[in-house]
C-alpha cells in the first residue's frame, strides 16, 4: 500500500467522523438517512488516492451504523464516477448527487480537477470536503464567498515546499535544480514555495525547468537539462499516476545520474517504481504524527475489513499520518465554522523519508 493511499485512508476516517458531528447538531429525523455524496475517480490519475479514501469512508460508515448511527440517523453513502476527471462528467456527477439530495459532498483530492464538483455543490449550499486537497485554493481564494464551505484535509503547497527546502539545508544540499510539473497548481506551488525558502536559507538554483505530466513527452528535454545542471539535489512534484514520475527518476538514473530526487507528498510511495533501473537516492515529504503513533497496525487492521491486499510493512518505510485517535478535537468544530473565514486546513506535520525502493 503507498503512503499516499494510507494518509488519504486516515484521514478519510477522520473525516467521516467529523461530517457525523456536523450533521448530528442539526438533526431532527429520528430514521431518515444522512447521505453523502462522493465524487470520486476510479480509474485515472487520481484513483490512487480516491479509491482509498472512499475505501476508509465506507468502513467508517458501516462502524457508525452499527452504534446505532447518528442520533438514530443512519449514515449512507452514495457515489458517482467523474471517470478521469473530465469536467463535463465530474459537473453531471455533482448535479446527479445533488439531485439524489446529498447532505454533503466530497470530492476528489486535487482541487483542479474537483473544481466543477465543489462549484455545483457550494452553489446548492452543500458543505464540500476533500480527503487530500493540497493547495489553499479549497476555499474562498478560489471560490469567492461561497467558498467557505469548501475544506480540505490536505496540507497547503507551500508548507510542504518550504518543508522540502529546510530538509534538503539539513541534509547539507546547497544548490538545487528545479522541474516543475505544470499540469496542477499544487505541483506549481510546492516547487516555488521550495525556491523561496531555500533561497532564503542560501541556497543556489542551478537550474529551473518545466514540463507536463499526464501523456505529455516534455519531460524528455528536461531529464537531459537536468543531468546538465551539476546540482545537490533535484526537485519536483509530481505523482506516479501522472506519468512523469517514473520516467525522470529512472532517465537520470540510466544516464548515470545518482543525484538525489526530492518530491512532495504527491510522489509517496513505491507502485510507480521501475525495476530496471532501479530508484535510488529518491525522497518525499509525507504525514508525521506530532503524537509520534505508528499507522500500521491500524492500516493492517483496517486492510482486513477492506478483504485486500492494502497491508503495511514497517519494514518499507510506511508513511506515518495521525490516526484518527490522533486527529484533534477541533476538527468538528473547523468543520462547523463553515461560514468563517479562518484558514481552510487542519494542519497535521510532515518529515521527509527516504524511498527504500
Amino acid at each position: 500500500m503507498t503512503r499516499r493511499k494510507l494518509a488519504a485512508l486516515m484521514v478519510s476516517l477522520a473525516a467521516i467522523a467529523a461530517v457525523a458531528v456536523v450533521v448530528a447538531a442539526t438533526a431532527t429525523a429520528a430514521a431518515k438517512p444522512i447521505v453523502i455524496g462522493w465524487a470520486f475517480d476510479s480509474k485515472g490519475a487520481m484513483a490512487p488516492f480516491d479509491n482509498p479514501a472512499l475505501a476508509a469512508a465506507n468502513v467508517r460508515v458501516g462502524q457508525v451504523n452499527a452504534r446505532g448511527g447518528v442520533k438514530g440517523r443512519p449514515l449512507k453513502i452514495v457515489t458517482c464516477d467523474t471517470q478521469g476527471n473530465k469536467p463535463a462528467i465530474a459537473s453531471a456527477c455533482a448535479a446527479k448527487l445533488l439531485g439524489q439530495g446529498v447532505d454533503i459532498i466530497f470530492t476528489t483530492c486535487d482541487v483542479d480537477f474537483a473544481a466543477p464538483v465543489v462549484q455545483k455543490a457550494i452553489n446548492a449550499g452543500k458543505l464540500t470536503v476533500a480527503p487530500c486537497i493540497g493547495t489553499d485554493q479549497m476555499g474562498p481564494k478560489r471560490f469567492g464567498p461561497k467558498g467557505n464551505l469548501a475544506f480540505s484535509f490536505g496540507n497547503v503547497a507551500q508548507d510542504e515546499g518550504s518543508a522540502m527546502a529546510q530538509y534538503a539545508w539539513a541534509k547539507g544540499w546547497r544548490s538545487a535544480a528545479l522541474a516543475t510539473d505544470t499540469v496542477i497548481v499544487y505541483f506549481k506551488d510546492v516547487v516555488k514555495a521550495f525556491k523561496a525558502r531555500f533561497t532564503q536559507l542560501g541556497g543556489k538554483i542551478v537550474a529551473d525547468e518545466s514540463y507536463q505530466s499526464l501523456g505529455s513527452t516534455s519531460q524528455q528535454n528536461v531529464i537531459t537539462k537536468l543531468n546538465n545542471a551539476k546540482a545537490d539535489v533535484v526537485v519536483t512534484s509530481t505523482a506516479g499516476s501522472f506519468g512523469a514520475l517514473p520516467q525522470i527518476v529512472s532517465g537520470l538514473r540510466t544516464l548515470g545520474n545518482e543525484t538525489p530526487v526530492l518530491n512532495s507528498w504527491a510522489g509517496d510511495g513505491t507502485y510507480w517504481v521501475t525495476k530496471e533501473p532501479k530508484v535510488t537516492n529518491y525522497y518525499y515529504v509525507t504525514f508525521a504524527s506530532a503524537f509520534g503513533d505508528d499507522p500500521v497496525p491500524a492500516v493492517n487492521t483496517l486492510a482486513k475489513k477492506l478483504g485486500k491486499a492494502t497491508t503495511a510493512s514497517a519494514g518499507s518505510s510506511p508513511a506515518r499520518p495521525r490516526s484518527t485517535a490522533s486527529l484533534p478535537p477541533s476538527i468538528g468544530r473547523a468543520v462547523r465554522r463553515t461560514a468563517s473565514s479562518s484558514p481552510r486546513r487542519w494542519r497535521s506535520s510532515r518529515r521527509s523519508r527516504r524511498c527504500r525502493a
